[in-house]
């Protein structure tokens, strides 16, 4: 089974993964496409961050949580967040 990723903030999404599980629809079921840092009950839960914003945000996280430096945590981001889902339409 392939691995799916935020279409948001590029963060895996395991199924019983409750830091980036799968967000949730206005229904209450689970999004195909967005973790549940990012979309929960149908809506962004920061709805007005900007690409550089959340690629800022992403590397912080990567560089404090998962041992990535700066420079490479920023080019990842810069490489990969904006061909995602979210924000391929801005």
């Amino acid at each position: 089974m392939q691995e799916k990723f935020c279409e948001s903030c590029g963060a895996p999404m395991g199924e019983f993964d409750e830091m980036y599980g799968p967000g949730t629809e206005a229904d209450g079921s689970k999004s195909e496409d967005y973790c549940n840092q990012c979309y929960v009950g149908g809506a962004f839960t920061i709805p007005n961050i900007t690409l550089t914003e959340m690629i800022e945000s992403v590397a912080d996280i990567m560089v404090k949580n998962f041992g990535f430096s700066q420079e490479d945590a920023m080019e990842q981001c810069n490489e990969g967040l904006p061909n995602l889902k979210r924000w391929k339409t801005t």
